[in-house]
């Protein structure tokens, strides 16, 4: 199991804070504050590891699935926006993988960051938090949006793609830094499978499937 290459640079400011501490420490004055120094960076380092782990899954090879873009629980599943679309949303810890990937194959046909509030991420109202929006035209259907939200913790939204690109299901596409949520936009021709409270994984569990045909 790998690290997101993101995850590196806090676990370099971890490693950074025992090397200092481990300086510190040389001075009997301050002796007590390096070793606290040295395990707190250390701690911060093991968390980083575990929280930007980024394990290797098969591409699924179904295309009438469509997958979970992310780790977590199901939120809700509801007809949302002016469009009454059905949208999927899911909360992801910071225990959770926080590596998104495409729930479906398709070109990029556009990406949108919003500003927001940091409100917590499995409330409903985080909805209109900070996010990125990415929209995945698969070849003769309809197009399907998902979003990567920011939460109380979560600052930092990385998107990976752009527009004109080709993504595979599965395939990686971004990153959150820290507790978040990520949310499927369903178009008409296709239904949602997940229930709330379901626990998903990231480019595994399949969350909706295609009911019109090419």
């Amino acid at each position: 199991m790998g690290i997101a290459k993101p995850g590196l640079t806090y676990v370099s400011y971890g490693v950074a804070a025992v090397a200092v501490g481990w300086t510190i420490a040389r001075f009997p004055a301050i002796y007590s504050l390096g070793i606290v120094l040295q395990f707190l960076g250390l701690l911060f380092a093991l968390f980083s590891c575990y929280f930007f782990r980024d394990p290797e899954r098969p591409l699924p090879a179904d295309p009438m699935m469509i997958y979970s873009p992310g780790d977590g629980k199901v939120l809700s599943v509801e007809h949302e926006g002016k469009d009454g679309g059905l949208t999927l949303r899911i909360f992801l810890s910071v225990m959770d993988v926080h590596v998104q990937r495409s729930p479906c194959a398709g070109t990029v046909e556009w990406v949108r960051r919003h500003a927001g509030a940091f409100a917590p991420a499995m409330q409903p109202h985080a909805r209109t938090n900070a996010r990125v929006e990415l929209c995945v035209r698969p070849e003769g259907r309809d197009p399907v949006v998902v979003e990567q939200i920011v939460g109380i913790i979560a600052r930092r939204i990385e998107c990976w793609a752009g527009q004109g690109e080709k993504l595979a299901a599965g395939q990686r596409y971004g990153i959150i830094h820290f507790g978040s949520q990520v949310a499927v936009r369903f178009p008409p021709s296709a239904k949602c499978t997940a229930r709330v409270g379901e626990r998903v994984v990231g480019g595994v569990s399949v969350v909706g499937e295609w009911t019109g045909k090419r």
